[in-house]
């Protein structure tokens, strides 16, 4: 493997727990994508966008908990406002399925 980083370069991103509360379609996005809410606890509630389209349904997505680059900064896209990183892994067919824990964690827990 060639790209290899630090151990300190690792442990400079936040990836945090957090729990989508609210999600809404996105159809200013240039590709299928939603608006969502995630509460990550002490940080609060941060918005991202998230091109789930294809495996999840508005309703499916809230409640679910999920794994987020908190401290990237924020990116506008459109009109939405990004302020985290919800991760996912692509399929065989391209559609992303998101990175979550295997239990519940409290929101805002960092991975270490």
């Amino acid at each position: 493997m060639e790209n290899k980083i630090t151990w300190e370069q690792f442990t400079a991103v936040e990836l945090r727990a957090g729990t989508v509360v609210r999600a809404e379609a996105f159809p200013e996005a240039r590709k299928p994508a939603y608006k969502l809410w995630v509460d990550l606890g002490e940080l609060g509630i941060k918005k991202s966008s998230a091109q789930i389209t294809c495996r999840y349904t508005l309703e499916e997505v809230v409640g679910q908990q999920v794994i987020c680059v908190t401290n990237f900064p924020a990116k506008q896209i459109g009109p939405w406002l990004s302020e985290i990183l919800v991760t996912g892994f692509e399929d065989e067919e391209g559609n992303i399925v998101l990175a979550q824990p295997q239990a519940q964690v409290p929101n805002g827990k960092k991975l270490i």
